[in-house]
């Protein structure tokens, strides 16, 4: 077992969540105490009422997610944040949420895992988002766009959408996980022909197709599985705790 606090404080540092910009409310860090100490992790892309009462379920103690639940202004605790909350305290479960700060960590961001699992080797980093610079990673290939996006489908589970908007060849690609398709200009900029991210709105498809930039569409919860589960899984190799993975698939 594990005392939470020393858990908290090490995630903390380690995903310099103090330093890292993010969604104004995103609040990464621990959203709900818990009083028990630590024997096991669940971890999950989403913290919603689903993951929550799956974690309690299996008897976890603190439920690592990438999507907390808070994002703007305070909530009136009623409603779905009641029954989510209430989830939380019954189970004295923990929750702990990094967003940004686990998309672009260099060991264990989601961008980083994707790019490996693609077999890609990252050559740098490009764009922006919210004065956080560097966010993307970007990899020089030698592949046609169908091998790449084969690839997508298997490491994301499902054929990806495809944006043919470059080259049928791709030489430079960038990943950006989950909604970023607002990043299409910045793959552009950085002389990328290929872009990939989770998913975008109807306007990025002539956005891709006028700045010349082929974009695929792994999925939002399909690009942000892996960074989760090696953050779970290097706290409980550090700590000594048992861990698993919520799998709660929006398809989106």
């Amino acid at each position: 077992m594990a005392d939470l606090h020393e858990i908290v404080e090490y995630l903390d540092e380690y995903l310099e969540v103090d330093r890292v910009p993010d969604a104004p409310g995103a609040r990464n860090g621990l959203q709900v105490d818990a009083r028990s100490p630590v024997e096991r992790i669940c971890a999950a892309v989403d913290a919603c009422q689903t993951t929550i009462e799956a974690a309690a379920e299996e008897g976890a103690q603190l439920l690592l997610v990438h999507h907390g639940l808070f994002w703007g202004d305070p909530l009136p605790v009623t409603g779905r944040t009641y029954r989510r909350l209430k989830a939380l305290f019954d189970a004295d479960l923990a929750l702990y949420s990094a967003h940004a700060p686990l998309d672009v960590h260099p060991e264990l961001g989601n961008n980083v895992l994707l790019a490996r699992a693609l077999g890609l080797e990252i050559e740098g980093r490009f764009g922006s988002w919210r004065e956080l610079d560097g966010i993307g990673v970007w990899s020089a290939v030698d592949l046609p766009l169908d091998e790449l996006t084969g690839r997508i489908g298997e490491v994301c589970g499902s054929p990806p959408f495809v944006i043919r908007g470059g080259p049928a060849h791709v030489r430079r690609i960038g990943i950006i996980s989950g909604g970023a398709d607002s990043s299409i200009e910045d793959a552009h900029e950085a002389g990328l022909d290929t872009f990939v991210t989770g998913e975008g709105s109807h306007h990025s498809f002539h956005d891709a197709v006028e700045l010349g930039v082929n974009v695929v569409y792994g999925g939002h919860y399909a690009t942000e599985v892996l960074g989760v589960k090696a953050l779970a899984e290097m706290l409980a190799g550090r700590f000594d705790l048992i861990w698993s993975f919520v799998d709660h698939p929006t398809g989106l």
